[in-house]
């Protein structure tokens, strides 16, 4: 059955936030991501942990929490440098669980440029409550095409 497709079923997203335009590959079998757009260096993305993304516990599977904060983290490239980027590593630490209907967000911030390799750091949180914290170093490429 598809009872859990129905509108009346979906958990409204919250205010200034759009549903991601990643409709293949990877971010299919892990979406659908959220963001929204601050100032030029700001943005935050999203998700709301839906059943498949719960591990044996009812919890946020800790893979998706880090598979979401590569996503969230390293967009900071695209926002700063308007530049495509591939992980070179990313460091996490759990904080926190995400619960089974939990809004989680994450964003991050450029600290430092090396030779093209960008190191970031950044956060993921749901509500008040700090999920993850983290740092990674993201190798830039070929610059994007104009939207």
């Amino acid at each position: 059955m598809t009872d859990d497709l129905l509108e009346e079923n979906v958990t409204p997203i919250p205010d200034g936030y759009t549903q991601m335009n990643w409709h293949s590959g990877f971010g299919r079998q892990i979406g659908p991501l959220y963001e929204r757009d601050g100032d030029k260096t700001t943005y935050t993305r999203a998700f709301r942990v839906a059943e498949y993304h719960t591990n044996g516990m009812g919890n946020c599977h800790g893979g998706m929490l880090m598979a979401f904060a590569d996503v969230a983290f390293g967009h900071c490239v695209t926002v700063a440098l308007h530049r495509y980027w591939v992980t070179v590593r990313l460091l996490t630490d759990f904080m926190s669980a995400a619960r089974l209907g939990d809004w989680v967000e994450g964003s991050g911030e450029i600290v430092g440029d090396e030779g093209g390799f960008i190191s970031v750091k950044g956060r993921i949180w749901a509500g008040e409550r700090t999920l993850m914290t983290g740092t990674g170093v993201f190798k830039v490429l070929g610059e994007r095409p104009n939207p």
